[in-house]
C-alpha cells in the first residue's frame, strides 16, 4: 500500500464515529438502501443495521447508488427484531424511531452526540409496531408541505447531516471516536479492499 493511500485512509478512519448508527427495518428497494450507505459513508457513519422480518435478505445493493460505500461500512444484518435490539443495546443507549406520533419530538431536538440508533421504516408503512415498543420513542423531521413524509433516503439523509453539524460543532471529528482494536481491523480490512473507478483512495 503506497503512503497516499494509508494516508488516506488513516484520515477518513481517524473521523469514523463509533456512537451512531442507523437502522433500517424492512426496506425493500436496495438502491434505497445503497442511498443509505453513501450518506452514512459521508458523514463517519461506520455500522449500518438491517432489520428483514418481512422480506427475504438482500444479497447485493445497487451499487450504482452506493458507489461502493458498502465495502467501506460494517453491515449488521438481522431477521430477528428482538436479537437485533439486544445487539444494539450493548453499544447505543437510545434508539429511536421515524414516526409521526402525538410523543414525537423534533429532529433538532433530539441530542445527536450520544449514542444512539436511528430506524427508518418500509418505504410504504413505516417503521413497524414491533419495533416501535421495543425503541424508546419517536422523532419527526420538521415539515410544512402538505405530504409529511420524505423519501427514505432523503429522510435519512436530512437525520445524519443534523447529526454531523451536531457532532462536528461538538468537536467529535476532532478525536478519535473508534477504539484500537477496532480502528485496527477496519484499517486491516480497508488495507485489502480495492479500489474502484469513483474512489480517490
Amino acid at each position: 500500500m503506497t503512503p497516499e493511500r494509508r494516508q488516506r485512509l488513516t484520515s477518513v478512519l481517524d473521523k469514523r464515529q463509533g456512537d451512531i448508527t442507523i437502522v433500517l427495518e424492512n426496506v425493500f428497494d436496495p438502491h434505497n438502501i445503497s442511498a443509505v450507505m453513501r450518506t452514512a459513508d459521508a458523514v463517519g457513519v461506520q455500522e449500518l443495521y438491517i432489520l428483514n422480518t418481512k422480506i427475504p435478505r438482500h444479497k447485493k445493493w445497487g451499487a450504482k447508488s452506493s458507489s461502493s460505500a458498502a465495502k467501506w461500512l460494517t453491515i449488521h444484518q438481522f431477521d430477528n427484531a428482538e436479537e437485533c435490539f439486544t445487539s444494539l443495546r450493548k453499544s447505543y443507549s437510545t434508539i429511536l424511531t421515524t414516526h409521526l406520533s402525538s410523543d414525537a419530538v423534533g429532529l433538532h431536538s433530539i441530542d445527536l452526540t450520544k449514542p444512539i440508533a436511528l430506524v427508518f421504516g418500509n418505504e410504504h408503512s413505516g417503521v413497524s409496531e414491533e419495533i416501535r415498543a421495543l425503541a424508546d420513542g419517536n422523532f419527526i423531521i420538521p415539515q410544512v408541505g402538505i405530504i409529511q413524509s420524505l423519501n427514505i433516503s432523503v429522510a435519512c439523509a436530512v437525520t445524519l447531516y443534523e447529526a454531523f453539524r451536531q457532532k462536528l460543532l461538538a468537536g467529535h471529528y476532532n478525536q478519535r471516536s473508534l477504539d484500537d482494536v477496532r480502528y485496527n481491523e477496519l484499517m486491516k480490512e480497508w488495507s485489502m479492499s480495492k479500489k474502484s473507478g469513483d474512489e480517490k483512495i
